[in-house]
């Protein structure tokens, strides 16, 4: 009798070298362009097992990271150990999102794109409309996580504040003015706590 094999998942990654050649930075990057016309083109990219990306810095993880804002106010969470990325249990964050996996390919959309709308879909619930916005990206070789992972960041405007957790492994939500939630940085993930610092500074 055959045991069954549990599939592993594929992700996209491109190599940690392509990115230095473009321009390395570390912390948050605005200027976009450069970046994401070389980097999400396919002739780079490549679908890998997902256990061995996550302790592989030769290739870095395109990580699509959605921030929710209402007015001035920013979503917020708390990753519960439900949570995937077991080196980010208990700590809060602004971004929602994932990996791009090989089931986004082959669709109608950019396997990017698919992978942001089906991460968003996966994780919470909007019950408003919104407007969204490339912003920026984000690297961070100085921890674990951040040396195999690279940020894509978009800010959804919402016309209300109404985002609700669909994945048991999103607690403590909420909408905060960016004053309170760097009253707390330091229990945020590192993308969360240069998110906060770049793009909603302390005045």
């Amino acid at each position: 009798m055959s045991v069954g094999v549990e599939e592993v998942e594929h992700i996209l990654v491109v190599p940690t070298l392509l990115f230095h050649e473009i321009g390395h930075f570390q912390g948050f990057n605005a200027n976009t362009g450069p970046y994401l016309d070389t980097l999400l083109d396919a002739a780079h990219t490549s679908y890998r097992p997902r256990p061995q990306m996550e302790s592989d810095p030769s290739f870095k993880q395109l990580i699509p990271y959605c921030i929710f804002r209402f007015e001035d106010q920013i979503f917020y969470y708390t990753r519960g150990k439900a949570q995937g990325e077991g080196r980010l249990h208990s700590k809060r964050s602004i971004g929602i999102g994932g990996h791009i996996s090989s089931v986004d390919a082959g669709r109608d959309a950019s396997p990017y794109l698919e992978a942001m709308r089906r991460e968003i879909e996966e994780e919470v619930i909007i019950d408003t409309s919104y407007e969204h916005h490339l912003v920026g990206l984000i690297n961070d070789d100085l921890t674990e996580v951040g040396r195999v992972h690279l940020g894509i960041v978009h800010i959804f405007d919402l016309a209300a504040p109404k985002v609700l957790p669909r994945e048991k492994s999103i607690i403590e939500t909420g909408f905060a003015l960016p004053a309170q939630l760097h009253q707390e940085r330091d229990r945020f993930e590192t993308w969360s706590q240069i998110c906060l610092d770049y793009l909603f500074p302390q005045n």
